[in-house]
């Protein structure tokens, strides 16, 4: 199966959870995905995607889902034309110096937005989930995507890239939200 065949089975795939913040396995470094692992990855894959599509999203990476291991998926397709990428091991090899602000949200810290300054532009490598090695040029919401999703791999969350009275504000208003959620 291709990142088409499991974003195509999420049509029919119990959504797996997404975690809220502050979980601590949010704030773990992934560990490297080995080949021993793929066979799990593969399995969860359709859950993830229908989590993503169903919040809706364009990117969740596994420590969203409670893996702490280095993989992530982005769609920014539309629903009648997705374009699904699966990053196993993702690493940002080069960005351009010229720097873009665009407002990022969360499925883990719901309804909390903010602009965050990043690379316009990145150079990523990655494995495929055909264990190609790929290396490609992004810039835009893609390079702003896939940069939001490594921040997961390496325990960084958006609110990370803002001044600390900002990040407080807006962790604080997750947790009344989701207080007031539980209710």
């Amino acid at each position: 199966m291709n990142e088409a065949d499991f974003s195509g089975a999420a049509a029919t795939a119990q959504a797996t959870p997404i975690l809220i913040a502050p979980q601590a396995v949010l704030r773990q470094k992934g560990r490297v995905v080995r080949p021993e692992d793929m066979a799990t990855l593969r399995e969860g894959l359709p859950g993830m995607f229908a989590a993503m599509y169903q919040a809706p999203g364009i990117g969740l990476a596994a420590p969203q889902i409670g893996i702490s291991m280095r993989y992530a998926i982005v769609d920014l397709g539309e629903e009648d034309a997705r374009e699904p990428i699966v990053l196993i091991n993702p690493e940002i090899i080069s960005e351009s110096e010229v720097l873009h602000s665009r407002e990022e949200g969360c499925l883990s810290l719901p309804n909390q937005y903010a602009e965050v300054v990043r690379p316009e532009a990145v150079r990523v490598r990655y494995t495929s989930l055909a264990g190609e090695q790929i290396e490609r040029d992004v810039d835009g919401l893609l390079a702003t995507c896939i940069q939001h999703e490594i921040d997961h791999l390496d325990g960084v969350l958006f609110v990370d890239h803002l001044s600390a009275l900002r990040r407080n504000m807006i962790l604080r208003r997750l947790a009344k939200e989701q207080k007031a959620k539980r209710g």
